[in-house]
């Protein structure tokens, strides 16, 4: 199959081609084109993502599991005869074409989703518990339109094994499937158990497509969904008085934020030769545009998504209240922080909790972006007063029961070991030749371009070489801690545990990664997707 780099070299219309014949319009700037349809605001609910239901249970559990179609692949899976690690809940999901409705006033739109669905379900996996997740690829062969039949899963952003991980070059075709195990273990497992630290769980995972030269595409298309990894503190249950007693239930409220622009028939258009970034104009959470929630005057956790693929955003209460963040992507913070506006950026996720039992019955308060973006280079800076209503949440006078909490103190992340460095290395995010390159190199799936010794310690830089666009830069398979933001320390926020490391224009950074466990192929890339299929991506080997 043809890529677009190659369609591109070769000067080949995309219009000539069966399957690349995208739905594309040409915006000056990436954020210039307008949907037809007007669309009201806050007229249907926030959708919630169906919670998925494992296949089988058990030791038996693999076996159990549907063969339907050719196996793709892993041929095997690392430690999953371990002690420990061998999967207990089986799960299938059905990757295939669906109608979606984005709105009431708008056509349904043709989507991928997992099981059919945008977004697709959330898991509920728990620390101790190893899954095995079988993919099965039903897209239509024959698909004529951006995205392509053929994918590859990440979790991200889990302490997985290579072959389970969704590495861009492992995809599988129409009428195939693939295995994912995910062990859902600490890490450092695999040196001496009993030495984990527990300071290193993590909470607010996603799971999303990462085929090769088209994320941007497959996930636009909506390919995404919410994993969310609980454990004997972040436990579900605000009633525990052993656990944290964050909000639970009904309020626990996980949102996916993704804009995206429509044509005349409801369709959603990609513009596929933008390879700036692309905006939409339509404001989807959960899939719907611009929904509304009711709220009981009480505390809710809100887990915050920006599946992309170019928009940043600056997330703020329309009466300036300020929310608290507990964590920073997948990990809870060491203590909470309060803030006015928390800024997301593409797979970033922040958890906040909001409490809104200040408020009287029939009060609305809105979830607003504030943030100004006028083309997929990234955020401006400057902060739209009032800016952009995402979301009507609606106070009610129902009885609300609070026995949840905000702890003073969360996730304790283990100590800084500098002394356990071996080497640094620094990678460069910059344009050449109309391309998106690290260190003056496009990404080549076949060249490593760093060899990684399992159970060691680096620190790698990170710098933005200029030209005024944002990159979101994301590492697979371990976190990292920032020890420097532009030769200075993080913010709280940003001190602890993180798996993207933001950097605006002219911007650097300086990680700490503990690369434990599992051997094999992993990527470094830029987040905003378009950047990271044009060809914003390094290959590095764990290895022992």
């Amino acid at each position: 199959m043809l890529t677009r780099r190659d369609l591109l070299k070769y000067g080949i219309s995309t219009a000539t081609l069966s399957g690349f014949a995208p739905r594309f319009a040409r915006g000056d700037d990436g954020g210039g084109a307008t949907s037809p349809f007007k669309t009201k605001p806050f007229i249907q609910e926030l959708p919630f993502p169906l919670v998925k239901s494992p296949f089988s249970t058990g030791s038996t559990c693999l076996a159990q599991l549907p063969t339907t179609g050719v196996k793709a692949g892993p041929g095997e899976h690392q430690f999953i005869n371990r002690d420990g690690c061998a999967p207990v809940l089986a799960y299938t999901i059905d990757v295939h074409e669906a109608l979606h409705q984005f709105h009431p006033d708008m056509p349904a739109t043709k989507i991928f989703g997992y099981d059919g669905t945008f977004p697709g379900p959330t898991f509920h996996a728990k620390y101790g518990e190893p899954v095995l997740v079988r993919f099965f690829n039903n897209l239509d062969a024959h698909h004529v339109g951006f995205g392509v039949p053929s994918i590859t899963t990440h979790l991200h952003n889990s302490h997985t094994a290579s072959e389970s991980d969704g590495y861009p070059g492992n995809f599988h075709d129409s009428g195939t499937y693939w295995d994912n195990h995910y062990l859902n273990i600490l890490n450092g497992f695999s040196q001496d158990p009993q030495t984990t630290d527990s300071g290193e769980c993590m909470n607010t995972l996603w799971y999303h497509d990462h085929r090769l030269d088209f994320t941007a595409q497959n996930v636009y298309a909506g390919l995404a969904g919410f994993y969310l990894l609980f454990d004997d503190k972040d436990c579900g249950d605000e009633t525990n008085r052993d656990g944290f007693q964050l909000p639970s239930g009904e309020f626990d409220v996980p949102m996916v934020f993704g804009d995206k622009l429509f044509d005349a028939d409801g369709q959603a258009v990609f513009d596929f030769f933008n390879l700036d970034g692309i905006l939409g104009d339509k404001f989807t959470v959960n899939g719907a545009i611009q929904p509304f929630l009711n709220v009981k005057p009480r505390k809710y956790r809100f887990r915050f998504l920006d599946a992309g693929p170019s928009r940043f955003y600056a997330l703020a209460m329309s009466d300036g209240s300020q929310m608290v963040q507990i964590s920073s992507d997948g990990n809870l913070l060491s203590a909470p922080f309060p803030r006015s506006v928390v800024t997301v950026a593409v797979s970033e996720r922040h958890d906040v909790i909001i409490d809104f039992s200040k408020y009287q019955d029939g009060d609305k308060v809105y979830l607003m972006n504030r943030a100004e973006q006028t083309d997929g280079r990234g955020p401006t800076g400057n902060l739209l007063n009032p800016g952009d209503p995402l979301v009507e949440f609606r106070v009610t006078s129902f009885h609300a029961t609070d026995v949840s909490r905000i702890p003073s103190t969360m996730r304790i992340p283990p100590p800084i070991r500098l002394d356990q460095v071996v080497t640094t290395r620094f990678w460069e995010f910059n344009r050449g030749n109309g391309q998106w390159t690290v260190n003056g190199q496009i990404f080549k799936e076949e060249e490593i371009r760093a060899h990684v010794k399992c159970n060691t310690r680096e620190i790698w830089r990170f710098k933005n070489g200029g030209g005024g666009w944002s990159h979101p830069i994301h590492t697979h398979y371990e976190e990292s801690r920032t020890l420097t933001r532009n030769g200075r320390p993080p913010a709280a926020f940003e001190a602890d545990r993180k798996d993207v490391s933001v950097l605006g224009p002219g911007e650097e950074t300086e990680v700490l990664f503990n690369f434990r466990d599992f051997h094999g192929k992993y990527v470094t890339h830029c987040h905003n997707v378009v950047h990271e299929d044009h060809a914003m991506m390094i290959r590095f080997d764990i290895e022992p």
